[in-house]
Formats: C-alpha cells, sequence, structure tokens
C-alpha cells in the first residue's frame, strides 16, 4: 500500500507524521508524495487559530478532488470538530488525539504491541513534509491555563514519554542519518513532571548526549517559567543548538494577567539576560499575539517597546483568534480585528528591524550549516539552504548537492529572511 503523509500546523504535529512513516514502512508499506498514487493518505490537522483549522480542511478538500484513495484525519482540529470533519469529501476515518499514537495499528487492523519497538532506520517523508532534520515527540499536552490557548483542550492533560522510548526513536533516525535531532512536545519544557518521581528536562537532555551520538540536539519551544539560570549549563556541549524559542506573547504586564500567563516582562527579561550571558551567540526568538481581548493602546505600545529592548533574533506575530471554548473567548473589550491587524504589522516590523540587526552581527564569520534542500541552478551548480545552530537560513551555490552534510560555511551578505554564504577559502 502507498501512503501520504501531510498536516498543518506544529512541530508537533511533523514529529507525529514522523512517527507514522516509521511504522507504516515498518508493516511493509511505501511513503509517496503523490496524491493520485495513494491508497491512503494521512492528514494531521490544527485549530491553533481560525486560519489554522480553515487550512485543515481546505488540504482535506484538495486531497479528496484529487485522489480516491482513503483519508484517514487526525489532530486537534478533526478532534475537536470530529462530525464536520467526517461529512467532508473522502474522509474514511477520523482518529482524536486520545488515540492518535496509535493511528497506524487502528488502520491497519493490527496489534498496538507489532509496534512497540519499532527499530527501524529514518528515512524523510517525501513530498511537502519532508525534512532532514528529526522531530522527536518527547511530551503530549498541557497543564497549562493560557486563557486563550485551543491547544491544551484539543490535546489534553499533560504526559511525558519515558527516556528509553525516546532515545530508541533517537537511535532510529541516527541510523537513517539524521544529523540534526529536534525535542518537541506541546509543553516541552513540562517533561518529567508527570512521573510516579518526577523529574526534569534536564535530564532527558543530560541522557541524550551521554546514550546517544546526536550530532546536533534542537530544543523547540520552552515556556519562560520552566526553566532557571542553570539549565544554561547544558550548553557547555557544543552539540546542542544556540537557540532558545521563548514564547513571550505580550510584553505588558496587564495583559500577560488577563492571558493566565505564569511570567512578568521583568522575570522574562533577567532570564534571557541569563542566557545570553550564559551561551554566547544564543538566537532568541518568541511569539506574540496582538489585539488580545482588553489590550489597550496604552497596553500594546508597552508590549512593543519590551519587544523591541529585547532584540530578538525573529519570532512570529499572531492576531489574536477568537477559539470557542477558551476563557479568553469569554473576555469583554474583544478588540476589533482591523486594529489587531494594525498592531500585527507594527509588531512584525519590530521583529524584522531586531532579526537584521542580529543577521548582520554574522557577516564575515563562518558558521556551520546543516543543509537541507538543494535547487538545481545550471549544470554543475546547486543553491543550498540551511540552517545554522543558531537559527539563521543561509544559501550559497555549490557544484553538488549536499544534503543532509554539515559544512562550514564563511557569510558574505544577508538577504530577506536569511544569510548567504559561500565555502571558505583554503
Amino acid at each position: 500500500m502507498k501512503v501520504l503523509l501531510d498536516m498543518v500546523g506544529c512541530r508537533l504535529n511533523q514529529s507525529e507524521l514522523e512517527a507514522y512513516a516509521r511504522q507504516f514502512r515498518l508493516a511493509g508499506h511505501t511513503l509517496t508524495s503523490s496524491a493520485e498514487r495513494a491508497d491512503l493518505i494521512v492528514i494531521n490537522t490544527c485549530t491553533v487559530t481560525a486560519a489554522a483549522a480553515s487550512d485543515s480542511r481546505q488540504k482535506i478538500r484538495q486531497f479528496a478532488r484529487s485522489s480516491s484513495g482513503q483519508i484517514i484525519v487526525t489532530g486537534c482540529w478533526a478532534t475537536l470538530c470530529p462530525r464536520e470533519t467526517a461529512d467532508l469529501p473522502g474522509v474514511s476515518q477520523v482518529i482524536g488525539n486520545h488515540e492518535k499514537d496509535h493511528l497506524v495499528p487502528i488502520v491497519l487492523n493490527t496489534s498496538f504491541t507489532d509496534f512497540s519497538h519499532p527499530f527501524i532506520p529514518r528515512e524523510p517523508i517525501p513530498g511537502n513534509r519532508l525534512r532532514t532534520r528529526a522531530f522527536i515527540k518527547v511530551q503530549d499536552g498541557c497543564d497549562n491555563h493560557c486563557t486563550y490557548c485551543i491547544t491544551r483542550i484539543a490535546r489534553g492533560v499533560g504526559r511525558s514519554r519515558r527516556i528509553n522510548a525516546v532515545l530508541e526513536e533517537i537511535h532510529s533516525a541516527l541510523e537513517g542519518g539524521t544529523q540534526e535531532i529536534v525535542l518537541t512536545g506541546v509543553h516541552l519544557g513540562s517533561w518529567g513532571y508527570d512521573f510516579e518521581s518526577p523529574s526534569h528536562l534536564s535530564n532527558l537532555i543530560s541522557a541524550i548526549l551521554s546514550e546517544t551520538d546526536t550530532p546536533r540536539l534542537r530544543l523547540s519551544s520552552l515556556e519562560p517559567w520552566d526553566i532557571s539560570s542553570d539549565f544554561f549549563e547544558h550548553w557547555q556541549s557544543p552539540r546542542i543548538c544556540r537557540h532558545l524559542h521563548l514564547p513571550l506573547q505580550s510584553g505588558s504586564d496587564a495583559t500577560l494577567r488577563r492571558m493566565g500567563r505564569r511570567i512578568t516582562p521583568q522575570a522574562y527579561l533577567d532570564l534571557v539576560s541569563q542566557a545570553r550571558a550564559t551561551i554566547p551567540g544564543v538566537a532568541i526568538t518568541t511569539d506574540i499575539i496582538t489585539g488580545f481581548p482588553g489590550e489597550t493602546e496604552a497596553e500594546f505600545s508597552e508590549s512593543a517597546a519590551f519587544v523591541k529592548q529585547m532584540a530578538y533574533a525573529g519570532g512570529h506575530v499572531f492576531t489574536y483568534s477568537d477559539r470557542p471554548g477558551t476563557a479568553a473567548a469569554k473576555l469583554p473589550d474583544q478588540i476589533q480585528h482591523s486594529i489587531s491587524k494594525q498592531r500585527n504589522a507594527r509588531m512584525r516590523e519590530i521583529l524584522q528591524e531586531s532579526s537584521s540587526t542580529f543577521r548582520e552581527f554574522h557577516l564575515g564569520q563562518d558558521l556551520r550549516v546543516l543543509w537541507e534542500k538543494a535547487t538545481p541552478v545550471d549544470v554543475n551548480q546547486w543553491e543550498l539552504s540551511g540552517l545554522t545552530d543558531n537559527y539563521m537560513r543561509v544559501s550559497a551555490i555549490l557544484p553538488s548537492p549536499c544534503n543532509n552534510q554539515v559544512m562550514n560555511i564563511h557569510i558574505t551578505g544577508i538577504k530577506p529572511g536569511g544569510l548567504v554564504g559561500e565555502v571558505p577559502h583554503t
């Protein structure tokens, strides 16, 4: 059977597709990037914003038009709206988040135990979800109560995977030639909190560094209240990528309280200052929401000033999206969408300016780049695109494709969204 895997949403959804890919291959099936040739299509949906939910519906309809194969839908939007999902054309089965870790044995009607030790060398998923880096889910669900968040409702309570299971999956990725492991979770920093003997993400990181040969280890989003200055000592190892994604959401203390965020701007500033003092060249990126209910012009100005002060290496700005079922949807003083969009644009300008400044600092430096994509330019020329360990996109023209290789690259210029480099002259 030929299987196509696709998704809308976050790195966690990508990591789940990676698990499905290994399990389908373990069961003897083939992955494909062609909807027309696919006997089975699995779509992992998202509902973090109204736009993400719309994109999920659109993707299902697109596959229904181009394929006669079965369509299996899972993920956050499918979990919250199972009837609407099932009514879409082509959908043959809806599998909610509470069952999604067992999606492959459910679909194949086989025993869960057949996949209890799924060691098989990783191969990148063909098509739109092809990734050189391996995304490993180590945690799911969340016990926070951020008032705007629908993901917590869709994903359930926090649940951590045992170290041995994580290590087994990492060994599978390394056996397949992976050069970078990305740890993902809904609330990654809470890993281990739910164990009978509570643990901390630091213990998982130490185990990965000591028991695997992972060349590069990257952490995805971390809530700032889960880490302390001691946490940054892990970066004494050059194998950990110098990148911290620390969602702020707002630089206004009053707005943060309405959001239910367990941090103040001052505490956040102190943490970032400690990270920068401990990890030379670290890239700090973030998430910001504009137009949260009750956000006055004064609160937005306070938030914008704080974001500018932080001098981020980059980030995402989201216009507040009213998600039914969340506490924020019931708050008074909802902001007009046009005002929220204007504030979004102003915040993006601030982040773009600080991102450009961060990139300019690296002009003339030699940086290690993991090549992820190669596009032919001429007979003997390829344009390569990849990431530095501190999360800057680099492109270069080379005489051959070097996918999944880490190379030393001399940075010669800047282009929108990234850097330009070349192989250093010897």
